[in-house]
């Protein structure tokens, strides 16, 4: 059964950012470099000549919702979104990852709103990536204060334009110190890894393997642009062990900045003997997603980091402290709750 048949939720991703921020070049780009995923769109122009909405809409064809003439977070309420994003989240459309495109002039804290008070049961909010100008960025500022309760709220920033100025570093750390744990990736023409902000599903299936490529395989596409993930640091860690919850919630607690993504399955042991715990974790938005073991399929906790300027010795060891000690689950009942904080309930127990 594939992932999309069975009844997982779909992400929600808020791609927000100032006018002329480079968000639609960064969606034209994820469409194109979606590691096989379909990307759903709900594409939010301020004006009546939908710009934005015509520029995506040749990638996309019928998956895309465009709203125009008017500021999404004002237009609708969460029941009004409700009715677009179950157009792109119908089982026939196939949609693995839905984007919603703000406007310019939205506010991010009330679209995060409205998705977080969807009522559809397959649909799940995947995080806030707020993108930002870097050659514009301190004029913007300094005309529009919000910006800075903006990228307060944001999940994963994308520092867009770097190639416009002489040194990025002081633009990049004026925005480190304004965010609240996320992720910081500077960019240029949009050009950030789709697996930032979501799982890109492999062309083809594999078995025993983490649901999304490989982090350094080589193919032709890549040979004519410099590969997306040099300059970042990937990590990977399997144990055949199982992991202890509290303990794999402190190190998630405390990750560093510089560590972007974290992508992969975990065994939970006798705490939870049905399920393995999917886990997704951009920035400081952090998701686990049980799921039933596949039949057959060894247990075993596999992850992925991605991140830059990452002592992956010591996170390795991190890690390696997360593993279980073989103490009775009898004596830590409370052990998952950690765990259970970050697992978004769904009115189908099956899903």
């Amino acid at each position: 059964m594939s992932e999309r048949s069975s009844g997982r939720q779909i992400p929600v991703v808020v791609l927000a950012g100032f006018l002329g921020s480079g968000k639609t070049t960064l969606l034209n780009h994820l469409l194109h470099r979606s590691g096989g995923s379909r990307i759903g769109a709900l594409v939010n122009d301020f004006g009546a000549v939908e710009i934005d909405a015509m520029a995506v809409a040749g990638a996309l064809g019928d998956s895309t919702v465009s709203l125009g003439n008017g500021c999404l977070c004002c237009a609708v309420d969460a029941s009004e979104l409700d009715e677009y994003l179950e157009r792109l989240a119908r089982p026939s459309a196939g949609i693995d990852v839905i984007v919603i495109e703000a406007s310019g002039l939205a506010e991010p804290q009330e679209l995060v709103r409205m998705v977080l008070a969807s009522e559809l049961p397959n649909i799940v909010y995947g995080g806030l990536v707020e993108v930002v100008d870097a050659a514009e960025f301190d004029e913007t500022r300094a005309a529009h204060p919000g910006i800075d309760r903006h990228l307060a709220l944001a999940d994963l920033v994308v520092v867009n334009k770097i190639d416009r100025v002489d040194d990025p570093e002081p633009v990049l750390k004026t925005v480190g110190d304004l965010v609240d744990r996320a992720a910081v990736v500077p960019a240029t023409h949009g050009r950030v890894d789709p697996e930032f902000l979501f799982d890109c599903r492999p062309s083809e299936e594999r078995i025993g393997q983490l649901s999304f490529d490989d982090l350094h395989r080589d193919d032709q596409e890549h040979d004519a642009h410099p590969h997306l993930h040099a300059g970042y640091d990937p990590l990977s860690f399997v144990s055949g062990r199982p992991l202890a919850p509290r303990r794999l919630i402190a190190f998630l607690d405390s990750r560093p900045p510089g560590l972007y993504r974290i992508k992969g399955y975990v065994d939970f042991g006798p705490y939870d003997v049905r399920n393995r715990y999917a886990v997704h974790a951009v920035g400081r938005f952090l998701r686990f997603y049980p799921e039933p073991w596949p039949a057959g399929a060894g247990r075993a906790t596999q992850l992925v980091l991605i991140g830059t300027g990452l002592d992956t010795g010591a996170l390795r060891a991190e890690l390696e402290r997360c593993v279980s000690d073989g103490a009775p689950h009898t004596d830590d009942e409370a052990g998952m709750w950690g765990v259970l904080r970050y697992v978004q309930e769904t009115e189908d127990p099956a899903a």
